[in-house]
């Protein structure tokens, strides 16, 4: 941990850098020493490539600089072997996104809350103007009701119900014997299904890991027969896809009535 702070040390001495925070396990108490590191650095201005190389070099047993498959980004290995993942945004962009979901009732195609849960969660280790933690302020209110009657409308239309429904998607590619089709738009009808049912809890989504868990653990209200449906579909998919039209339907049918 001395190693790393020293890194956030270095980090926060460079001039476009005006704040660090620490995201997932290491942001709470739930980790250990073999935890990876998810690090947001709030910059003004990009950071030129070889600066954030010759820091992390020093630390890093291997490193990836540059990264942009999601977010600007660099991967890396640390010395002690635990992977770090720091990232790099406008903090007035990532403001504005935020804004447009909790203040705007802007509802997305599944994970609509999951940067507002990043910057709730988010510990701060670096904040040279205070902007983060106004930020964090800004934004740490009551889960808006017109947000979650926005999320639910929008993903339950997209689950079932309408032309472009993702049900409907599955139901011709399983027709086409087009697996890679199915497995694409069950991804994606479970991105959907998962929005809603943080919504209807009122609850910030926290990304794509252990949602099954996280639910159980977290969420007062569920679906009836939540993951027996959810195990069905998965053994479906590829073995019996002609079943999945049906393991779908008794998805979004026990989850209807709780978005009445």
């Amino acid at each position: 941990m001395i190693m790393v702070e020293r890194l956030f040390e270095e980090l926060a001495g460079l001039e476009a850098v005006e704040a660090i925070a620490l995201g997932g396990s290491r942001a709470g108490s739930h980790y250990d020493e073999k935890s990876d590191y998810d690090v947001y650095l709030y910059v003004t201005a990009p950071v030129p490539e070889a600066a954030r190389r010759e820091i992390l070099s020093n630390y890093c047993s291997r490193m990836e600089i540059g990264n942009a498959f999601w977010e600007a980004e660099d991967n890396c290995t640390l010395s002690s072997g635990v992977d770090i993942d720091i990232l790099y945004r406008n903090l007035d962009d990532f403001t504005r996104d935020v804004a447009s979901v909790v203040e705007d009732f802007q509802a997305r195609n599944g994970y609509t809350t999951c940067m507002w849960h990043n910057l709730r969660t988010c510990k701060i280790v670096y904040d040279r103007d205070g902007r983060l933690a106004a930020a964090k302020r800004r934004f740490d209110v009551p889960y808006p009701e017109p947000l979650r009657a926005s999320i639910i409308g929008r993903n339950m239309c997209l689950l079932s119900g309408s032309l472009p429904s993702y049900d409907a998607q599955i139901a011709k590619a399983v027709r086409r014997g087009d697996l890679v089709s199915v497995n694409h738009r069950t991804a994606a009808f479970m991105e959907s299904y998962f929005d809603v049912i943080f919504a209807l809890n009122r609850l910030t989504h926290p990304g794509e890991k252990r949602l099954v868990s996280l639910c159980r653990a977290q969420c007062a209200v569920l679906p009836e027969d939540f993951e027996e449906n959810i195990a069905n579909l998965f053994g479906d998919l590829f073995t019996h896809p002609e079943r999945v039209g049906g393991d779908l339907s008794r998805m979004v049918e026990a989850l209807a009535p709780l978005t009445e």
